[in-house]
């Protein structure tokens, strides 16, 4: 593959070359991401947008909101770029990716480029890959990523991690004061949008968001915050009310904390994360990339699967034979010198 021309077309506005950008830095092929780690460096992080977490529970209404929300950002000449990460299953390893289907009107505009992907076997909510998909559409031009993660619970918060300012989406009825302060991703939340409020849930939407709003005032507060920040707010996406406040909040606070240099720290911070991160994927993907770990793994599964080993053991076997502080095969025969006298 020719990196620097695809790199120069992504740079240039190219859609189909961002498409298949993120199709390669998605593949978990070895030639493939030694390609995509080259594409990274070559696009370079020159360009910033704002990057926009957007998380909730199933059913909350993220792909109605987004498409509401991105077409008023469209309407106002910017350019958004959608990265909705879609659950995979657990049986069969696939994904849906139907969230376009969801955005008729948004995949239409063509200031807007709408890109599903897989979670895989990552957990919290994201693609291993997302943050390089952001970074690609950065380079592609775009001013605001919105990333859509799965439905997730209490403790999917690693969006936050991927994001400039995280808005976190909720429902009418979907919880009270004591619901606001619980720790997770609530306290991880800068802005949360009680969606659907208009008709019949008008007013339960109203009484959600005052106990949210009242929540938020007893925890302490974040130095990444100007006063008044984390905020609880109304919103109607399919009505549209709502949404040029929420815009203006979000606005707000960005600029608040691009002015006060917490900005680039967070990013700082999210780079040194995302870096443990990638060490800690190498270090897992060395279990199984050659024939002998991948031995060395049923044999000590084996063992811990018939009582010749507790877990704890076994997994320190494994360890310390990776960073070479036993002989390869040691511990292996230990165990298995066990298990054949029990």
């Amino acid at each position: 593959m020719d990196i620097p021309a695809l790199a120069r077309r992504i740079t240039e506005g190219d859609r189909r070359a961002l498409a298949r950008a993120i199709t390669l830095v998605e593949s978990g092929r070895a030639d493939h991401r030694a390609e995509a780690a080259a594409l990274i460096e070559e696009v370079g992080t020159m360009r910033e947008a704002l990057r926009l977490g957007l998380s909730g529970t199933p059913g909350v209404g993220k792909s109605t909101f987004i498409e509401a929300f991105g077409r008023m950002l469209t309407a106002q000449g910017l350019r958004v770029a959608v990265l909705a990460v879609d659950p995979s299953s657990a049986r069969s390893g696939g994904s849906i990716l139907g969230d376009k289907t969801r955005m008729p009107l948004l995949a239409r505009d063509p200031n807007a480029f709408i890109r599903p992907s897989p979670s895989q076997t990552h957990l919290g909510g994201v693609a291993r890959r997302t943050r390089e998909a952001v970074t690609l559409c950065e380079a592609a031009g775009f001013d605001v990523v919105l990333i859509e993660t799965v439905g997730v619970g209490q403790s999917e918060t690693v969006v936050a991690e991927l994001s400039d300012v995280f808005v976190l989406l909720m429902a009418p009825g979907g919880g009270d004061e004591l619901q606001g302060v619980k720790r997770g991703i609530m306290e991880t939340a800068d802005l949360i949008v009680v969606n659907k409020a208009d008709g019949a849930l008008r007013d339960t939407a109203m009484r959600t968001c005052a106990d949210y709003a009242g929540a938020l005032r007893l925890l302490r507060r974040r130095p990444q915050d100007p006063e008044g920040f984390p905020k609880a707010m109304t919103v109607s996406a399919t009505e549209g009310t709502g949404l040029e406040a929420a815009w203006a909040e979000i606005t707000e606070l960005a600029e608040w904390r691009l002015a006060e240099g917490h900005w680039a720290a967070r990013r700082a911070a999210q780079a040194r994360h995302w870096f443990e991160e990638e060490v800690r994927a190498g270090l897992l993907a060395r279990l199984t990339e050659s024939p002998e770990a991948r031995a060395r793994m049923a044999r000590l599964g084996e063992a811990v699967a018939t009582g010749a080993a507790t877990p704890a053991a076994a997994a320190a076997q494994v360890l310390a034979a990776l960073d070479g502080s036993a002989p390869g095969r040691g511990g292996d025969e230990s165990l298995d010198a066990h298990s054949d006298g029990a």
